[in-house]
């Protein structure tokens, strides 16, 4: 077996783990089929992860950051509002549409760990987690979309994490694209009428 960096093994773990998340579910998922998966010894889990409890929650923070809208997303020239907010809202969904199998995966790590006792703190680290890259992912769209917020951001991030988090388990569940760009559309007329354009820079000043 090659030495890997602690870093590259740990991605490499990762990684293994989401496809025996997403093959045998994650009650199953457990150190000795992650290690197997990967091809390593169980002493190269250990070297890398503390606990498993630390494997889950870098396999959600893993999930997450491949499921962000691309940066820097461009616009027609003359785009409203609600049209800059709406294409960013779609290139994210387009990324959940294309991973299903990892979406359920977290959830599914929702469940398993708030019905663990010792576990709980993963489920609330998780949904902690959620909400600051929404919190950030809103701080995006509002810079790529030339927009400001006018409702407090940690509200604003907590009420976007109810809305995609249940458009995304209940797509889950009955697959109806059409629908779920429907309700998206909804969500990103509501954005749009709680942001207001950022004004022109002043080209004299400079």
């Amino acid at each position: 077996m090659p030495r890997l960096p602690a870093a590259e093994r740990r991605e490499q773990l990762a990684e293994a783990a989401i496809r025996v998340m997403i093959r045998d579910g994650v009650a199953k998922t457990t150190t000795r089929a992650v290690v197997a998966e990967a091809g390593v010894p169980l002493g190269a889990f250990h070297y890398c992860f503390r606990s498993k409890e630390e494997l889950f929650q870098t396999v959600i923070e893993r999930i997450m950051e491949r499921n962000l809208p691309p940066a820097g997303l461009a616009h027609p020239a003359g785009a409203t509002p609600y049209e800059r907010i709406r294409a960013i809202l779609h290139a994210y969904w387009e990324l959940v549409r294309t991973r299903p199998d990892e979406h359920l995966v977290t959830y599914e790590v929702t469940q398993y760990a708030l019905r663990r006792p010792g576990l709980a703190d993963l489920a609330r680290r998780q949904y902690r987690h959620y909400l600051d890259v929404n919190r950030a992912h809103l701080e995006s769209m509002a810079r790529t979309a030339g927009l400001a917020w006018t409702v407090d951001l940690a509200v604003l991030a907590r009420h976007g994490l109810g809305v995609l988090d249940g458009l995304t388990l209940t797509w889950l569940v009955d697959r109806d694209d059409e629908q779920a760009l429907a309700a998206l559309d909804e969500y990103a007329r509501y954005l749009a009428s709680v942001a207001v354009p950022l004004p022109a820079p002043d080209l004299s000043q400079t």
